[in-house]
């Protein structure tokens, strides 16, 4: 048995920035490759990327050796990245610890080969001179250079980012490959015939090592069978299936010798004659004539061709040997449906694999390790997506191959994705609408937005009895005013001009016209309201204001040098006749304490409009109020974020002035740092009109779930690509199960994927909105008045039934 230690043959002999010099000669530029989302890429987003990858790769010096590594580890979820302040954010944080996913880091590295030796076996540790290169010569300088101008070209794919590595990482990688992640311990590496044993983990491989492992051909990606239906295909790419998928512990390596094509093409000719004479005598030589000319007739036939010789390996472990077997034929599966024949080293190949796929050793494969193509067949064998990845900050979500969280930002406070922060869900009845606005809402609540929730349905109440003393809710009941006063100021201060041009907005619009206001009119409104408050002192509201211009009808606009034209004082009494006094809706405005200033310090305000759902004056009364209440609370401070949300929207849009007046919010919003949010069952509950254009335009964060009448409007009207439909027909939820979870398709500004929801328990209760579960928990609440100690009573006597 031979033993390495590896402090005693260290594969470092020096480190320059992300420039790595190896004990062996050669020096390597080393880079982690931050890829794009798995499932997030389309039959023609895999294609794009090979043509990147080739158009990158193709013109580096003859010579250099490319190794793309893709290393998977088991870990465990920690949950630290998710914050446990509050009563809910601490069971999300205990719900997902413990769980078990599978990490991976993908690197490239490109290598300047000092050590031209190709012999069967080389050492690896074996220096090949006294006085090796630790720093930058002109040869090293001009390879760099080269690299660089690959790598500068697949970063602007936009899709791809090759980030160059630090020395601590470089050094960090290397410990752990020799160290055969036994992150928590140096230990030695055991080699012997029958098994390579490196601390706790017994390691083994595979590879595709000759022209001959390769079936009819390769292609950029392939059908997801997973997720493809009748109606649909979903792509991975080509061996996506020995990535993420393959949930063990293991390293796919493929390394590219770029080569001299021309050298390649005597010497292939010169293989095809010796072939055509001894083709007679066997079958496997007809095969191999076959493979030969057909790299041939690649080379000649494409100026554009790139000879290399190739090696890929699929390195495994796991810390019982036995478990091997079974992982190795996981890994045969995949090879077999990819109709790929792997190579099962054993003995010294075996060590002979594992050793020289680290980086600075990459270089030592023999020719009897490789195999020979173009460079556009080899990179058909990248791997190019990656684990679902989590932003800085952002709203919870799960990802889709292990259900773990991952935060996405749909705030975009740098607007690196998207120019509005407008949102939009969509689905039918039943399906979760108000369930997945409850978790964004309070996530954003909890992060510290304003929340300004305008509800038909009555879905919000129960999560804010989670925050007793930040939230109000105000509920229209018949006959009764939402104690808002549009005309209330606490002092002479509040009069500025931003409030005088809400107010006459106000009033233009309880008039409702029809008519576009001139600027003669706005103007002539805007007097007479300041000469109204310079007039009255107290109880501002619009009775008094009504009876100010009726007292003063005759000489007011004289007074004020307002033509007749551009104030109609008659129409405005008659209007307004009906909001005051003995009117129909007087209630509404009467005077009363107003409640503007006590909501002023609330962050979560839930106006619930059940009642007037269908009154359509009511309706249109009630939202000019409601802004009237939004201009001088959420938007009240700049600097502060908030949201305003509209759900059963569709009910609330049966009267046209509404979708006019909802626009002015999403015209307004632009200046101010906020969003709005409307919920809807189907797309085309939203009138096909340029207002409801100018909203979509200014939608740019789209939430939709699982819908079984299809999504061909939602396609059509949202501009969404093939791979979005796609994407919103492989929507598969699981609501049985230990691990209950809804699917939703979230595409913010052009980025889409299809993520998971899933909560734990305390979530679930806080959220739910009928059904008998409701009813059980608001009983309880009834008798603790204590929304927490309620949940807990709740799912404890689950728990005991």
């Amino acid at each position: 048995m031979e033993t390495i230690n590896l402090s005693l043959k260290n594969p470092i002999m020096a480190i320059d920035g992300h420039l790595l010099f190896s004990s062996n000669g050669n020096v390597i530029l080393c880079y982690e490759t931050a890829l794009p989302e798995i499932y997030s890429l389309s039959e023609n987003d895999f294609e794009d990327l090979h043509s990147a990858w080739f158009q990158a790769l193709k013109s580096l010096p003859t010579g250099c050796v490319v190794h793309k590594q893709d290393v998977y580890q088991k870990k465990i979820y920690d949950s630290d990245q998710l914050s446990r302040s509050t009563f809910l954010e601490k069971a999300t944080h205990k719900h997902f610890k413990g769980r078990e996913y599978l990490q991976h880091t993908s690197y490239l590295f490109f290598i300047l080969t000092k050590n031209r030796t190709h012999g069967k076996y080389v050492n690896p540790f074996k220096k090949i001179s006294k006085t090796l290169p630790t720093t930058m010569d002109d040869a090293v300088r001009s390879f760099s250079a080269a690299v660089e101008d690959a790598v500068s070209y697949i970063n602007n794919t936009r899709k791809i980012a090759l980030n160059p590595l630090t020395p601590n990482q470089i050094a960090q990688l290397t410990n752990s490959y020799f160290n055969g992640f036994n992150n928590i311990m140096d230990t030695d590496i055991l080699l012997d015939k029958n098994q390579v044993k490196i601390g706790k983990y017994y390691f083994d491989a595979l590879a595709v090592n000759s022209e001959l492992c390769f079936g009819q051909h390769v292609q950029s990606s392939k059908i997801n069978e997973r997720f493809t239906s009748d109606d649909f295909k979903f792509h991975q790419g080509f061996i996506d299936g020995l990535g993420l998928t393959l949930h063990e512990n293991h390293i796919v390596n493929q390394i590219l010798y770029l080569d001299d094509k021309h050298k390649w093409r005597k010497i292939l000719d010169k293989k095809v004659e010796e072939l055509h004479k001894s083709s007679n005598f066997g079958s496997q030589n007809k095969v191999v004539l076959g493979k030969v000319q057909q790299i041939l007739e690649q080379i000649n036939t494409d100026e554009n061709s790139r000879v290399i010789r190739g090696h890929l390996n699929v390195i495994y472990w796991d810390q019982e040997q036995r478990k091997l077997d079974q992982i190795a034929s996981k890994i045969k599966t995949e090879f077999k449906e990819l109709d790929i024949t792997p190579y099962y080293p054993g003995g010294e190949e075996r060590k002979h694999f594992l050793l020289n796929s680290y980086c600075g050793y990459s270089s030592h494969f023999s020719d009897s390790d490789l195999y020979v193509t173009d460079l556009k067949h080899a990179l058909c064998l990248l791997i190019n997506n990656t684990n679902y990845q989590s932003d800085t900050t952002g709203i919870i979500f799960n990802d889709r191959e292990h259900n773990i969280p991952v935060l996405k930002d749909v705030w975009d406070e740098k607007k690196k994705r998207i120019k509005a922060r407008n949102f939009a869900i969509f689905a039918p009845t039943g399906e979760g609408k108000s369930f997945l606005a409850n978790n964004i809402l309070r996530q954003y609540f909890e992060s510290g937005v304003r929340l300004v929730i305008i509800d038909l349905g009555g879905s919000y109440t129960k999560f804010a009895k989670l925050y007793p003393d930040t939230h109000k809710v105000l509920r229209y009941e018949s006959g009764k005013n939402l104690g808002i006063n549009p005309f209330y100021i606490s002092n002479s201060k509040d009069l500025t001009t931003e409030r005088l041009e809400d107010l006459s907005v106000f009033l233009f619009e309880l008039m409702a016209s029809g008519l576009k206001v001139t600027k003669a009119q706005s103007v002539s409104l805007k007097k007479i309201l300041v000469y109204y408050y310079n007039c009255i002192s107290i109880n501002h509201s619009l009775d008094s204001f009504y009876s100010f211009i009726e007292q003063h009808q005759k000489e007011l606009l004289e007074h004020l040098k307002i033509h007749p034209d551009y104030f109609n004082i008659t129409g405005f009494l008659h209007v307004m006749s009906e909001y005051v006094g003995e009117g129909l809706y007087s209630y509404l405005f009467e005077l009363s304490e107003d409640q503007t200033y006590k909501i002023e310090d609330k962050r979560l305000l839930i106006f619930e409009l059940d009642e007037v759902k269908d009154n359509k004056e009511l309706l249109s009364v009630m939202l000019k109020l409601i802004k009237t209440a939004i201009q001088r609370t959420i938007w009240r401070n700049k600097a502060e974020k908030g949201i305003i949300l509209f759900d059963e929207f569709a009910k609330q849009l049966k009267f046209e002035n509404v979708l006019e007046s909802v626009e002015f919010y999403y015209q307004a919003i632009r200046k101010q740092n906020g969003a709005i949010g409307i919920i809807l069952q189907s797309i085309n509950q939203l009138p096909d009109t340029a207002t409801s254009s100018s909203i979509l335009e200014n939608t740019q964060v789209i939430y939709s779930l699982n819908n079984e009448k299809g999504y061909s409007e939602l396609v059509k009207r949202l501009h969404l690509s093939s791979h979005d439909l796609n994407q919103l027909k492989s929507i598969k939820n699981n609501l049985s199960g230990a691990r209950k979870y809804t699917e939703i398709f979230i595409k913010i500004g052009k980025e889409s994927n299809i993520f998971r929801l899933e909560v734990p328990p305390e979530v679930y209760a806080a959220y739910l909105t009928d059904g008998s579960e409701n009813e059980a928990i608001m009983s309880l609440y009834q008798k603790t008045q204590n929304m927490e100690e309620t949940i807990k009573q709740f799912i404890n006597l689950n728990r005991t039934l």
